[in-house]
């Protein structure tokens, strides 16, 4: 049913379209429908889809108004006429208002169609503004290209200009050049201005000559002459200066200093003179030469007049005997012969203020009257060498712009005549050296005026100082084994009267090996080390011959140990702790000294202490039971001992500060005498209160440990 009523209303629908569009029809006049057009308004057309109406029905069919007319049992038929005609009302009052604004309609659409044509006009009047604009565009385009072009063609001028005018500027010789060259002194700031002026443009004729450029040969000719005049006025000069170092009294490092202001003289003759150059230096070197060799000369001559007169000669060795006879023709001996041993205060030249302090003036110290030893001298010598060398190496480097092995033959062709003279000089006095401290003071003041011109960085002297310690060495080891063998060589039956104080060889070489170790430990060497412990085990054999000497084991342990004692004192002042010397002797004193300390014993207390030992040894095997019947014995040393132990500790006292020279080596063996004598008591004690001698009588007169330890610290010696 429902179904026929939608049928019915589409029916009625489509009728009553048809009969809108007939009576609308009819009231217009043909013209009029001519010009009505009604486009998406007409609603005749054939193409209206009304597959949507019936989606809009079933859309309807769920309104509440249809649900409940279709559920209350209306009558559609007679429904849907109503509808019908309410709609054909409404269709009608709808065309009579299109009717009525028909004329608005049309007129509206004239409009539309003014402003179609306006805007075809515009749009005609845009497409022609964009084809005047696009001619445009391509004109900027080719301006643009033309202003590239003419920026690089600009570009391109101006640095040809920029060359050009470079060029013409360099080129041109400037009237105050040649004015300044030709009558301005070389000394005056404007000439060396001038100077470099004059040598840029010298190389630059060279290099456009070089490409063949034509316009070089304008000013090729002025070029030179000013250069001829330019290095005949820079020629004088140089010499001039060099001359002057000739001149008494002069002191050369003022011109030197002064050429140094003027280096670039000398690039100049290098660069565009090479034989006026090659002529100033022959002069320098020459000059120089003749300087040096005359003021080392004198100096060094000068020097020698200042030296002691006293020296060592081969008889003062160190196992040569004090009151050894010369013949009647030898000269001199030294007044202490010890003073070759001993470095005293020699050792302060190799301190930094003394070995980089002033040179020794000759004249000065012969005014006061004053001598130095050889190694001052040396240092004195060596040490304006070193100073003068190092200067004189940097001027050649500054001045002569030379480097390398070019410098270092240079400087040798300045300083060579002055170190052979040197070096002779060195090798006539060494040959007859027996200074081994002088030598060896010598080798170490070398050693670090090495390290000071390796500090400077100024190779200049290294092959002198080789060549000088070569001479060094050999001659001081030389002497090392001279005296070695001349202690080897010793008979101790010729060296005079025993005593058991210690003997003066011993303290030769305690003094001397001491300055060597002490010496040695900046610069150690290996060699030195193996002489040394060579020297010191002849030492060692000459004290043990020594004492053989003595008839009693007790004095040839007093003379030992006085010898070890000093040797080990004198050795500590100046060796390390630690030095192979130092140890060798600490163990040998130690070893004496323990013996000593028995032998001391031994007289009064000798039988206690052969007793106790032997007790202790029966001890520890199990057998002291075997001492059982020496009850006579036993009390006869409690007894003795009881008696007579601060008399013999009294004794014993003065004895060993008789015995020995040092003072504080006497406390020390007092000390552990007394020490050990406790201990020997201790073990008395300790044996004494075993089971086997429990029940002793004699036990009863054994000294208290503890007071006897409180009695001998008042026979402690005090110093």
């Amino acid at each position: 049913m429902a179904e026929t009523a939608v049928a019915g209303v589409n029916a009625a629908a489509k009728g009553t379209s048809r009969a809108a569009v007939a009576c609308f029809q009819d009231e217009m006049s043909d013209g009029e429908m001519l010009q009505l057009h009604l486009g998406e308004l007409d609603l005749t057309t054939d193409e209206l889809i009304l597959d949507e109406v019936d989606l809009h029905i079933q859309a309807n069919l769920e309104d509440e108004l249809v649900k409940e007319a279709l559920q209350t049992g209306v009558d559609l038929r007679q429904y849907s006429k109503q509808v019908e005609a309410e709609l054909e009302r409404i269709e009608h009052a709808s065309i009579k208002d299109y009717i009525k604004e028909s004329q608005n309609i049309a007129l509206l659409h004239q409009q539309i169609s003014a402003c179609d044509a306006i805007l075809e006009r515009m749009e005609e009047m845009l497409g022609g503004f964009q084809s005047d604009l696009s001619s445009i565009s391509s004109e900027i385009h080719t301006l643009q290209r033309q202003s590239l072009g003419m920026n690089v063609r600009l570009k391109n001028r101006q640095a040809v200009r920029g060359r050009l005018s470079q060029l013409v500027d360099e080129l041109l010789v400037p009237g105050a050049m040649i004015s300044t060259i030709l009558d301005t002194a070389v000394t005056e700031q404007d000439f060396l201005e001038q100077l470099h002026e004059l040598n840029n443009k010298i190389n630059l004729a060279k290099e456009l000559s070089f490409r063949e450029t034509l316009a070089c040969a304008d000013i090729q000719d002025i070029v030179d002459r000013l250069k001829v005049k330019a290095v005949s006025k820079i020629r004088e000069f140089i010499l001039q200066k060099i001359y002057s170092f000739r001149k008494p009294m002069t002191n050369y490092q003022i011109p030197q200093n002064t050429l140094l202001k003027y280096r670039f003289f000398y690039q100049f003759l290098l660069a565009n003179e090479r034989t006026v150059a090659k002529e100033v230096r022959d002069d320098y070197v020459d000059t120089m030469s003749k300087i040096y060799f005359s003021y080392f000369k004198s100096y060094s001559g000068r020097l020698l007049k200042v030296q002691y007169e006293e020296v060592a000669d081969k008889d003062d060795l160190m196992g040569v005997e004090d009151t050894a006879k010369k013949g009647f023709f030898s000269k001199p001996s030294l007044k202490s012969r010890n003073t070759i041993f001993t470095l005293g205060q020699r050792g302060a030249i190799l301190s930094p203020p003394e070995l980089e302090g002033p040179i020794l003036v000759p004249h000065a110290a012969q005014r006061g009257d004053s001598r130095y030893p050889y190694e001052t001298l040396f240092r004195s010598q060596h040490y304006a060498l070193l100073d003068n060398g190092c200067r004189e190496f940097l001027f050649l480097c500054d001045f002569f712009m030379v480097a390398g092995n070019s410098a270092l033959d240079l400087f040798n062709s300045i300083m060579g005549k002055t170190l052979s003279m040197f070096l002779k000089s060195m090798s006539a006095y060494v040959s007859d050296c027996y200074d081994g401290i002088a030598l060896f003071l010598c080798i170490h003041v070398i050693l670090r005026f090495r390290a000071i011109g390796a500090k400077r960085n100024i190779p200049a002297l290294d092959k002198y100082w080789e060549a000088v310690l070569e001479l060094l060495w050999p001659r001081f080891e030389l002497i090392l084994e001279m005296n070695i063998h001349s202690i080897r060589s010793t008979d101790p039956q010729k060296l005079g009267v025993l005593d058991t104080r210690p003997h003066y060889i011993t303290r030769r070489y305690a003094e001397f090996s001491s300055a060597i170790v002490g010496i040695n430990q900046t610069f150690p060497n290996e060699r030195t080390d193996a002489l040394l412990a060579q020297l010191q085990v002849e030492v060692e054999n000459f004290v043990l011959k020594m004492a053989a000497e003595f008839p009693s084991r007790r004095e040839q342990l007093v003379f030992l140990i006085n010898n070890y004692d000093m040797m080990l004192g004198v050795l500590t002042e100046r060796a390390a702790d630690d030095s192979k010397e130092v140890e060798g002797f600490q163990q040998l004193l130690l070893a004496r000294t323990q013996e000593f300390i028995e032998e001391l014993l031994s007289p009064p207390f000798g039988g206690m202490i052969s007793f106790v030992k032997e007790a202790e040894a029966l001890m520890e095997r199990g057998q002291l039971d075997r001492l059982k019947n020496d009850e006579a014995r036993i009390c006869q040393l409690v007894r003795g001992f009881s008696a007579t132990w601060k008399q013999s500790v009294e004794a014993m006292s003065q004895d060993v500060m008789r015995s020995f020279t040092n003072f504080k080596n006497g406390t020390g063996i007092i000390q552990g005498a007394l020490t050990q004598l406790i201990q020997y008591y201790h073990g008395f004690h300790k044996i004494l209160s075993q089971p086997t001698f429990r029940s002793l009588p004699a036990r009863s007169d054994l000294i208290n440990l503890h007071h006897l330890m409180v009695e001998v610290k008042k026979h402690k010696p005090n110093f």
